[in-house]
């Protein structure tokens, strides 16, 4: 396998598998250590409240998947971050 694609498996490894597992087991934590719920879902609950307020009717599961995203999102972006940095090493 060529060292191009092999870098893009493991990119999607990384976007697909890992970060996804990475933001259930970072927002079960928060909650494990007492975080409270309104807390760790707020980012989720803001959407299902501008998803209200524009006349929809958004189940609270809504809110838990916002939230789980913007998790995913944050890893996603770190992840990617490190990478670019690790691969470009003359960029601060």
């Amino acid at each position: 396998m060529s060292p191009a694609r092999a870098h893009r498996l493991y990119l999607a490894l990384f976007l697909f598998v890992l970060a996804p597992l990475g933001a259930v087991v970072l927002i079960s934590a928060l909650l494990l250590f007492g975080v409270p719920p309104q807390a760790v879902f707020a980012p989720g609950r803001a959407v299902k409240s501008l998803l209200e307020s524009g006349g929809f009717h958004p189940a609270n599961r809504v809110a838990v998947a916002s939230t789980g995203l913007l998790f995913w999102a944050m890893l996603a972006a770190a992840g990617l971050a490190w990478e670019r940095r690790h691969h470009n090493p003359t960029m601060l």
